[in-house]
């Protein structure tokens, strides 16, 4: 300990560790990451699926450039909203991040709460087909023509894949049966064909889990801050900038039912009503997901709370210190 202080000094971050912090949305998630790498010289990787687009920010609740407090921020505004950006795109870039991270000696903190990601980066992805555009398209008429008809037939084709994808869950349905028609057996025979998992690092899985109650009540909070912020608003911008309005980021809460304000198709009030119920079960499937989070370890609170603070940086520091 350092003379005349009280202080315990702070562990160096030893090259090959990580730490990621994981929970629902509106858990403070963001909040935490920076003071722990405030703390323990850090940069933050985002695994936020929408907030790797450029321009998608109220909706997102990216944290501003001025509230990252000196601290550096990677894969935030990485692709634009037409580009195509999957879960394996973000384990290749973010793999090489974390290994830049460490060549500068700091410690890799990732925070988000697209828990696909998360596990794409650290335990690698089984691989599969390459995207069929002409295949995808075909899905998408058949979802339009027939709501609901696309995890039917996934249930048809594989249904112990259906059984982990919610039905509301396009995207991933939609890539679990171009795997089956691609590949041509179930998906789940595909992914149990081997994972290129992350090598050389330790991992430290932060998972925080609010009171449930607390948490709907911030979420409804935060979304109404978002429409009286602008995001119709800003959902009238990006469309400004040519796009259609059919690209992957405008499928999110509370872009879609901004969308569907700007189309006619819901008032403003209607797209709060229906933008807060999509988040709570968007919250639900999160805290179901993180729970099964292979060597998750638990905080009860949120993130901003001093206690879970504490209890967290604490935990960070005995995960640094272990080799020492």
């Amino acid at each position: 300990m350092p003379e005349g202080t009280n202080e315990p000094e702070i562990p160096r971050p030893t090259p090959g560790r990580l730490v990621a912090i994981a929970g629902p949305t509106g858990s403070g998630k963001s909040t935490l990451a920076i003071e722990v790498a405030k703390r323990f010289p850090g940069e933050i990787v985002n695994c936020d699926s929408v907030q790797v687009f450029r321009y998608f920010d109220i909706g997102t609740a990216k944290t501003p450039p001025e509230d990252r407090e000196g601290v550096a921020h990677h894969l935030i505004d990485a692709a634009e909203p037409d580009e195509v950006f999957t879960a394996g795109d973000f384990a290749r870039r973010g793999r090489e991040i974390l290994r830049e991270i460490v060549r500068r000696e700091h410690l890799p903190v990732v925070v988000g709460g697209t828990g696909f990601y998360l596990r794409a980066l650290i335990e690698g992805l089984a691989p599969g087909p390459k995207r069929d555009a002409a295949l995808r398209e075909r899905l998408a008429e058949r979802e339009r023509k027939r709501a609901g008809s696309l995890h039917r037939l996934l249930r048809r084709f594989d249904p112990e894949t259906a059984a982990r994808i919610h039905p509301n869950d396009l995207p991933k349905t939609v890539r679990a049966l171009e795997i089956c028609m691609m590949a041509r057996r179930p998906a789940r025979e595909v992914f149990a064909g081997g994972r290129d998992a992350l090598q050389g690092f330790a991992v430290l899985k932060i998972g925080l889990f609010p009171d449930r109650d607390a948490l709907y009540r911030r979420l409804e909070e935060r979304l109404e801050r978002m429409f009286e912020s602008g995001i119709i608003r800003e959902t009238e911008s990006i469309l400004a900038r040519g796009f259609s309005g059919d690209e992957k980021p405008f499928e999110s809460i509370g872009y879609r039912q901004a969308l569907q304000v700007i189309r006619g198709e819901l008032s403003v009030s209607q797209a709060i009503f229906h933008a807060r119920m999509e988040t709570r079960r968007y919250a639900k499937r999160q805290m179901t997901w993180f729970r099964r989070e292979p060597g998750i370890e638990v905080f009860r609170g949120f993130g901003e709370d001093e206690k879970v603070r504490e209890a967290a940086i604490r935990r960070v520091g005995e995960f640094l210190g272990e080799s020492q």
